[in-house]
C-alpha cells in the first residue's frame, strides 16, 4: 500500500505540475464547473419559490441533499475522470499497452494517471453548500455523524467509480463506448433527487439495482437524522458489489484486448 501511496503522489505532483503549465485552462474549467454547479442550485431556488415542498423535503434539505450529490461528482471528476476518459481512447489506439508494461495494478495504474485540479477545487464549493444548508437547519451534528457522513461520501465515490469503470471497460469489446458513457452520465442526474420521489419501478431501478440515488441520500439523511443502520450498510453493500464487479468485468475484458502490435 505504501508503494501505490508514493506511484499515486508521484502522479498527483505530476497533475499538479502540468495544470500550472496552463494557468488559464485551470481557471476556465474550474469556472465552467462552478457555473454548473451554480445552475443546479439557482434552479431549487426557482422551484422552491412555488412550493414548500418536494416529496417530504424543505429547500434547504434538497440544498443540503444536492450539495452532497455534487461532492461526490467533484471528487470524481478530481481524482479519476481525466483517467477513465482516457482509458477508453487508448484501448482503441493500442496505447493501453503502456500501463500491461507496468509493475503494478493494471486498473489502479490506469485509472489513478491524472489529476484534475478544478475539480477538486470546486469540491470545497459543494463542501460550503452542504455547510450552509446544515447552517439554515440548525443541525449539529456530532463527529461520529460527520465520520459516518465522509464515510458514506467515500463509499458513494466508489459506486461512481465502479460504474464509470464498468461504462469504459465495454469498449474492450465495442469500437466506442462513448454512447454509454453518455448513459452513466443521465443516470448521475438522479443522486440529486430525494429516495421518497421514487415509487414503484422507477424505485426498483434507481435505488436498488443502480443505487445512483442512495449515493447521495443516505449521507444527507446522515446529517438531517443521525446514523440510520439500514442506509449505511445499504450503501456500503452495493460499494462492495460494485467494486467486485467492476474489477470482474475490466478483468474479462482484458482478456479480450489485441495491443497495437495485432
Amino acid at each position: 500500500m505504501t508503494r501505490y501511496l508514493q506511484i499515486w503522489l508521484a502522479s498527483a505532483r505530476y497533475s499538479i505540475v502540468r495544470t500550472m503549465m496552463f494557468r488559464f485552462d485551470f481557471f476556465l474549467w474550474a469556472l465552467v464547473e462552478l457555473c454548473w454547479m451554480g445552475v443546479n442550485l439557482l434552479m431549487i431556488s426557482v422551484i422552491y419559490e412555488h412550493t414548500q415542498s418536494i416529496a417530504g423535503w424543505s429547500k434547504y434539505e434538497m440544498l443540503l441533499l444536492v450539495g452532497t450529490s455534487l461532492l461526490v461528482q467533484r471528487f470524481l471528476m478530481g481524482f479519476f475522470w481525466s483517467s477513465l476518459f482516457e482509458l477508453g481512447r487508448n484501448i482503441r489506439s493500442g496505447y493501453f499497452d503502456f500501463f500491461l508494461a507496468q509493475p503494478g495494478n493494471i486498473l489502479f495504474m490506469a485509472s489513478t494517471r491524472k489529476l484534475d485540479p478544478d475539480g477538486l477545487l470546486n469540491s470545497f464549493v459543494a463542501m460550503g453548500v452542504v455547510a450552509y444548508a446544515a447552517h439554515r437547519l440548525g443541525l449539529h451534528p456530532s463527529a461520529l455523524d460527520l465520520a459516518l457522513y465522509a464515510l458514506m461520501i467515500f463509499c458513494g465515490l466508489v459506486i461512481h467509480y465502479s460504474m464509470l469503470v464498468i461504462s469504459i471497460s465495454v469498449a474492450f469489446w465495442i469500437t466506442s463506448a462513448q454512447g454509454i458513457e453518455g448513459i452513466y452520465f443521465t443516470l448521475a442526474e438522479f443522486s440529486r433527487l430525494p429516495r421518497e420521489a421514487f415509487k414503484g419501478l422507477a424505485s426498483l431501478a434507481f435505488v436498488w439495482l443502480l443505487p445512483v440515488v442512495v449515493v447521495s441520500n443516505a449521507p444527507a439523511h446522515t446529517l438531517l437524522h443521525g446514523f440510520q443502520p439500514r442506509w449505511a450498510f445499504a450503501l456500503l453493500a452495493a460499494a462492495l458489489l460494485w467494486l467486485g464487479a467492476a474489477v470482474t468485468v475490466f478483468h474479462l475484458g482484458l482478456r479480450r484486448y489485441t495491443s497495437a502490435s495485432s
